[in-house]
Formats: C-alpha cells, sequence, structure tokens
C-alpha cells in the first residue's frame, strides 16, 4: 500500500500540537472580542492579542510591539503594506521596484498599481533566483517610493540579499516592504536593524 507524502508545507501545513493546544482555549470558551472592552471576554482576549504582538515583534526584531498588526494572512498583509505605503508617499512619487518571482500578492498589487498610473519596474532573477542588489539600485528613480522583495520565495526556497537590498533601499531614501511569510521562524530576521 503506497502512503500519500504532502510536500506543500509552506503552502498548508497541519497545526503543530503545541499551537492547537494554546489556541483551543480561544476556539472555545475564551471567544471575547479584543475590541470590546466593556467585559471579562474582551479584556482577556485584548490581553492575549497584546502578548502575541509583543512576541510577534520580538520574533522579528522591530522596534515595539505596537507596530505589529495582525491581518487574516500573509496575502491581505502584502496588499496592506504595498497600497498603504504607496497612497501614503503619492505625494513624493509613484515608481515601486520588485522582482519577478514575487508571489502573486505582491504581483497584483503592483500591476494595480500601474493600470493606475504607477511605474512598476519588475526586475528579473539569476539562474538562482536572485535579484541582484546593484539591478535594484539601477532601476531607481528620483520617483521611487517603494521596493518590495520577499524574503524567502515560496516555490523554490531562494533566499534574496535582503543586506545589499535594504543597504541600496536606505542609501536612497526609498521604503523596503519584503514579504516574510515563508522565512519567519526559519532564518533570522531583524526588521529594524535590516531596514525593512
Amino acid at each position: 500500500m503506497e502512503l500519500p507524502v504532502y510536500l506543500d508545507n509552506l503552502a498548508t501545513t497541519r497545526v503543530d500540537p503545541a499551537v492547537l493546544e494554546a489556541m483551543l482555549p480561544w476556539f472555545t470558551r475564551e471567544y471575547g472580542n479584543p475590541a470590546s472592552r466593556t467585559h471579562a471576554f474582551g479584556w482577556r482576549a485584548a490581553e492575549a492579542v497584546e502578548i502575541a504582538r509583543a512576541e510577534v515583534a520580538s520574533l522579528i526584531g522591530a522596534r515595539q510591539p505596537r507596530e505589529i498588526l495582525f491581518t487574516s494572512g500573509a496575502t491581505e498583509a502584502n496588499n496592506l503594506a504595498i497600497l498603504g505605503a504607496t497612497a501614503a508617499y503619492r505625494d513624493r512619487g509613484d515608481h515601486l521596484i520588485t522582482q519577478a518571482t514575487e508571489h502573486r500578492s505582491v504581483l497584483d498589487p503592483t500591476a494595480g498599481l500601474a493600470r493606475g498610473g504607477f511605474t512598476v519596474t519588475v526586475l528579473p532573477v539569476d539562474g538562482h533566483g536572485r535579484v541582484d542588489p546593484e539591478a535594484v539600485r539601477a532601476a531607481l528613480t528620483p520617483r521611487t517610493v517603494l521596493i518590495s522583495v520577499m524574503a524567502a520565495n515560496n516555490e523554490v526556497g531562494t533566499l534574496q540579499p535582503l543586506a545589499g537590498i535594504a543597504a541600496v533601499a536606505r542609501e536612497a531614501g526609498v521604503l523596503l516592504h519584503c514579504d516574510a511569510a515563508q522565512a519567519v521562524g526559519k532564518i533570522p530576521l531583524a526588521v529594524e536593524s535590516q531596514g525593512i
């Protein structure tokens, strides 16, 4: 008898038993709305969210827990970051840079921005799936407001040279967005010190 083998654990995997155990109370008896601050159910839920926010901030090297926003998933987070940053900095420019092997949750909103008047540069990658930081530098214009490059490719596992790309972004005074959904917990990330 052949046993099936599941090889798409980066897309979806079963919940770790420790995570399930930690979450079960919130699915059964501690189901308060954290935005409802007028009763104990809401207070406990709000406290749990703040604890989770602090844990995530620590995991990714953020300055403060209040910098952490929770979304329903990576697609929503990428859309929020890209569309929010380009809207906030629209008066500074209308150009953004990404790379060809980005996830659809990055390529789709950047394509939408292109239809809305933004200039989008989609950089090629090398034979290992990496974008060259010097190609990012060459693509910069005075109108560039955002660079979006994933940390780890969800299909082949390529790790992008974030330090080099972050240095380019920092020198140019341009925001760097990084989809790190496939990297968090697997490689060290420190958004503050890495300039993400």
